[in-house]
């Protein structure tokens, strides 16, 4: 089939679907303008959404390790804009990849998620497994998430630290902030002990995206809090949450694959952090 390619721009953006248009208060969404890559029709209920962003050869070995796993759901990979040559669709329709969303407007991974959201709930998917593209997380996981979303549960986050779970080579300062400052802090705002929460990989029901009042697509969101507000916005809110355990492997040599910066970096999540945690995003 050939490959159908659409373009959003921001002022499509701001336009209601049809589903928005239906019910009465709900804003407009905000979301980046895109480019769309369709390389086959939609064939599951469920989609796995990989945020990408010049991850190369992880990608490549992380999609060839997911196609056992991913019976029950489309592939989409959501690029942030890679310039490597990794997302291209020589490279990805052979591994089963059945759409691209390639970012073109503003904001990094909270767009980049806006972005998915926005066009998996335009496509009909009932629910969204989030995944990151760079070979860290094991793919094995993909039908517990969908097995939970099909249960009804909301917001599902999986966690190296629960029986069944893997944690291999996580650098003790990371180890140290989640432990004592990161799930603390966002267990004790949402009111549901959560033990893993810097870990992107987690499942999110249509009805928890298209609530109003989590209203997840506003340009506001365009950072990491996005993953961290809807944590805490879905267990305030009384939606079914869990925890799902899932293995999570560091290399054990050479440099952590990551986008943080070590002091800038790392300082800028704990900000992000703190305004999370005292509702800074909560819809006015």
């Amino acid at each position: 089939m050939a490959s159908k390619e659409t373009m959003r721009s921001p002022l499509d953006e701001k336009l209601p679907s049809p589903a928005q248009a239906a019910g009465a208060g709900v804003p407009p969404r905000q979301v980046p303008s895109s480019l769309v890559h369709e390389y086959r029709p939609k064939s599951a209920e469920y989609c796995v959404c990989v945020f990408v962003i010049n991850e190369n050869g992880k990608l490549l070995k992380q999609l060839g390790k997911m196609r056992p796993h991913v019976s029950l759901a489309d592939v989409v990979i959501a690029d942030g804009g890679s310039t490597d040559g990794s997302t291209t669709r020589e490279v990805l329709e052979p591994l089963g990849v059945n759409t691209l969303l390639v970012k073109t407007g503003p904001g990094k991974l909270g767009a980049q998620m806006r972005m998915a959201f926005g066009w998996a709930l335009d496509r009909g998917y009932k629910g969204v497994v989030c995944i990151d593209g760079n070979g860290k997380d094991g793919p094995e996981a993909i039908p517990e998430f969908i097995a939970k979303l099909e249960a009804g549960y909301d917001h599902i986050q999986g966690s190296r630290f629960i029986p069944g779970g893997i944690s291999e080579h996580l650098p003790r300062s990371r180890w140290f902030g989640l432990k004592f400052i990161h799930a603390p802090l966002i267990s004790l705002t949402s009111g549901f002990r959560y033990t893993d929460t810097t870990n992107g990989f987690r499942g999110y029901s249509r009805k928890l995206l298209e609530d109003s009042r989590v209203a997840v697509f506003r340009d506001a969101l365009i950072g990491y809090e996005l993953h961290w507000y809807l944590a805490i916005r879905a267990a305030k809110l009384g939606f079914r949450v869990c925890e799902t355990p899932v293995a999570r492997r560091y290399p054990s040599y050479g440099p952590i694959p990551t986008k943080i910066s070590p002091v800038k970096g790392n300082l800028k999540m704990i900000q992000c952090l703190l305004a999370t945690c005292l509702g800074h995003y909560d819809p006015s």
